[in-house]
């Protein structure tokens, strides 16, 4: 059985607590007050207030480490070696509809490197979380990304470009080889969980452009832990700073970056 560090210890108590709020709001998701934040990207009460949860009690245990989260931005600490980024609702839109598929991320980033990350889905009481050197797990069980060798048996999960953004012919040429190579493609709206689903080797890769660091740090962490590759979808940058992820198992990566590249 797996044991989890005084560090995972916070992370986790602080997404549960936060897990809490959200769980009461997707009951009564109808009454949800909703503001508009940009084209297809929804803010509620409910993202402030896990917010506010995660960031009251990560202060509390750690009250020197800085913040950078969706909601708030950025925030200083005194300890400059450490920061926390959050995504308090990864999958706000799902949330909003009623569908069941979101999740709270939390990264820990210690002088430029992530060195620890949970993911919690609330509706599916699953805890994906990871440390730097110590494996991937979910809940008390180690992960392992998938050893699929095939791209023709590989499920591959993607986030697509969403309203008027230029990149849209580009992704759809990318879309339509990747179909034509694997046995199918998901698109479930949450990135967060999307990284963890491929350490889990649930799906066999995954890629996605224009993402924000609390979007992806703690799952980047979760793939490499898991024994995945990361990458940008084109190159080798950092896609922490770029935005720009594709990950996979080491025998589907670079078949899929091809395909890409040459999409």
């Amino acid at each position: 059985m797996a044991t989890r560090s005084t560090l995972i210890n916070v992370m986790s108590r602080a997404a549960d607590k936060a897990a809490r709020g959200l769980k009461r709001d997707f009951g009564e998701v109808e009454q949800l007050q909703v503001s508009l934040k940009g084209p297809g990207d929804f803010v509620s009460t409910a993202d402030t207030k896990a917010d506010r949860v995660l960031r009251q009690e990560l202060s509390r245990a750690r009250p020197d480490y800085g913040f950078l989260t969706e909601e708030s931005g950025e925030t200083a600490g005194r300890d400059s070696e450490h920061r926390w980024i959050i995504d308090p609702l990864d999958g706000t839109t799902n949330f909003l509809h009623g569908l069941p598929h979101f999740c709270i991320s939390i990264a820990l980033e210690r002088a430029g490197e992530i060195v620890a990350g949970v993911i919690l889905d609330p509706v599916k009481d699953e805890t994906f979380w990871a440390e730097k050197g110590a494996g991937a797990y979910l809940n008390a069980r180690r992960l392992r990304v998938s050893s699929r060798r095939q791209m023709a048996t590989a499920l591959i999960a993607t986030g697509t470009p969403f309203g008027q953004r230029p990149d849209r012919a580009r992704y759809l040429r990318q879309l339509d080889a990747i179909m034509a190579s694997v046995v199918d493609v998901r698109r479930l709206g949450a990135a967060a969980l999307d990284l963890a689903y491929v350490a889990a080797g649930r799906y066999d890769g995954f890629w996605e452009y224009g993402l924000h660091p609390w979007d992806i740090a703690a799952g980047l962490l979760l793939v490499r832990e898991a024994g995945g590759y990361v990458s940008e979808p084109l190159g080798d940058g950092n896609p922490l700073t770029s935005g720009d992820v594709l990950v996979a198992n080491d025998h589907l990566h670079g078949p899929l970056q091809a395909t890409l590249r040459q999409a």
